[in-house]
């Protein structure tokens, strides 16, 4: 085989140069060769509900989904999806032509920002934002604008400037993608926060995406409000969950997204290209997973609030500064009380130091040094495991 000549391009197109291997990857492969306790990567390290499990067994057992499922999604599911937005947040749903399922959120994303988006158009988001967006972003030949959520110390929180979201928005703006509850901040935007956006995008003529992954990890007094239950927003929102970290199945990769129809058959035109179908098993379980009662979301809300509470104890004991999050499952906290000045370089040296894996805040924003001593915590896990993790980081002070 002849080999590439020093003259021939580079393989990865020039929109993709700047993404490498996740910092998920690259973190999680780190844990697994120092033997280091994972608070990077969020995933939970217990299984969802046993009888969730069983109606995906049931279904493999029974034939349901082995093939092909229909491109939209089995019936079941996206019966069971508008179900849950009429239930929830008192949304009308069309299961037919207003819901789609994905293989989880980040493919509903893709082809969300894949479908709608022109080069050459501009995206506001708030930063720090999942990495996915940014790569979106840039596959669809569309500009990044980043609306940083700046710490506030005194509440202990990251706050979004609302001045600052509508100086953001030019001519060339096509759409706001907005998530809330917020990774990896743990911000939840209040209703005032959410009307002003709902306001914008009507006066702006823009669309709107939403990632409300999180929609059921909320704590304290905050509360989930979806955008598109206010006023004008509708017609023109994109609301994006899944099942992953709502039921704690995250390898089953479940999405979906509601919108108005006409929205729904562009971003489907754009899915039948990524995975055409996925999950079809395991999307009769989901369906019936939507439908548990109450007390399931409740009794899941609580117990993720006991362990955000157990593990910011544990690292302000270990010297942290904490931002106690209203939502996700997810702490940011700041390496400054170390003398220290670079989140990356301490998390790359974490293990060694420590015997825990955490990720670095700044490769969530196109402004590095807006994150640059941020450091974030996943609380997903057992309650001995965050014990024993924040044991280890007082490492940190001995």
């Amino acid at each position: 085989m002849t080999g590439m000549t020093s003259t021939a391009r580079p393989f990865l197109n020039r929109r993709l140069a700047e993404f490498g291997t996740t910092i998920f990857a690259e973190m999680s492969a780190l844990a697994a060769s120092t033997g280091s306790i994972n608070l990077g990567q969020g995933f939970p390290d217990t299984d969802g509900p046993e009888e969730i499990r069983e109606a995906a067994v049931r279904a493999l057992q029974d034939g349901r989904g082995n093939q092909y499922p229909p491109g939209p999604g089995v019936p079941e599911l996206r019966t069971a999806i508008a179900g849950h937005q009429a239930r929830r947040y008192g949304l009308t749903v069309d299961p037919d032509t207003e819901v789609l399922v994905t293989a989880g959120a980040t493919e509903a994303i893709a082809a969300t920002l894949l479908a709608l988006l022109e080069p050459g158009d501009e995206v506001v988001a708030l930063e720090p934002y999942y990495d996915s967006y940014a790569a979106c972003i840039a596959m669809a030949g569309a500009t990044r604008v980043p609306v940083t959520l700046r710490p506030d110390p005194e509440r202990s929180r990251f706050r979004l400037d609302l001045d600052e979201l509508r100086a953001a928005v030019t001519d060339r703006t096509r759409l706001l993608l907005i998530n809330t509850p917020h990774n990896p901040t743990g911000t939840v935007l209040t209703r005032a926060e959410l009307t002003a956006i709902a306001e914008l995008a009507v006066e702006r003529n823009l669309l709107v995406v939403t990632d409300e992954v999180y929609e059921h990890l909320v704590f304290d007094d905050a509360e989930h409000i979806p955008l598109a239950t206010l006023p004008g927003m509708r017609e023109r929102t994109v609301t994006i969950s899944s099942a992953g970290k709502t039921f704690s199945f995250t390898g089953w990769k479940v999405g979906w997204l509601t919108a108005p129809p006409e929205l729904v058959a562009a971003v489907r035109s754009a899915k039948q290209f990524l995975t055409y179908v996925s999950s079809g098993p395991f999307q009769y379980a989901i369906a019936e997973a939507l439908r548990l009662p109450d007390s399931y979301f409740d009794t899941f809300r609580a117990d993720l609030l006991r362990k955000r509470d157990l593990l910011a104890d544990g690292l302000r004991a270990a010297g942290f500064e904490v931002y106690l999050p209203r939502g996700t499952y997810f702490i940011t906290t700041d390496i400054t009380p170390f003398g220290e000045k670079d989140a990356h370089t301490f998390c790359r040296t974490l293990p060694e130091r420590t015997g825990v894996v955490a990720i670095p805040n700044s490769v969530f924003y196109d402004d590095r040094e807006a994150g640059r001593t941020q450091v974030r915590f996943a609380f997903c896990k057992k309650d001995e495991v965050l014990t024993e993790a924040a044991n280890r980081l007082r490492r940190l002070t001995s």
